[in-house]
């Protein structure tokens, strides 16, 4: 704006000085790195490295070969006399060939699931562990007990 001259400032140079009340200009609510600025999405793929890691001293060689992914929900209506339970994973054996290099073996975990049978952080840390560990024991055809020691169905 000139002296004398009755247009406004452009609106790009009010929005960058957006200093209200004279208190500054407004910054990020949490600096980058803190666990604030990391997306649920974000935390919960943390849990489910956090469990994998819990497993890789005992079964890193079997642990290798198999893919882990997190989907949001299941795809497409559930098999079967499985209409009423809702999955909290899926179990991707892969292909019958095991020289087939298209891909190994996949567990899927669905979040939103997860999410809606946790009541706490904790208790969502505890139940992706415990997925996890059902899901691997199926894919090597054991016992969860075998896959970790600590594990207790009646948790």
């Amino acid at each position: 704006m000139h002296d004398g001259d009755p247009t406004p400032a452009p609106a790009a140079s009010r929005i960058k000085r957006r200093d209200r009340h004279g208190r500054g200009l407004r910054g990020l609510l949490a600096p980058p790195g803190v666990p604030l600025r990391r997306s649920r999405a974000q935390q919960f793929g943390d849990l489910v490295v956090e469990a994998i890691a819990r497993l890789e001293p005992r079964w890193e060689a079997e642990l290798s070969r198999v893919e882990f992914a997190v989907q949001e929900v299941p795809d497409g209506d559930p098999p079967d006399g499985e209409r009423d339970a809702v999955p909290l994973a899926r179990l991707d054996p892969g292909p019958d060939d095991p020289g087939d290099p298209a891909h190994g073996p996949r567990i899927i975990l669905y979040r939103r699931a997860l999410l809606a049978r946790a009541d706490s952080e904790e208790e969502l840390a505890d139940l992706v562990l415990d997925v996890v560990i059902e899901e691997f024991a199926r894919l090597l055809g054991v016992d969860p007990e075998i896959v970790d020691p600590d594990y207790d169905e009646d948790e």
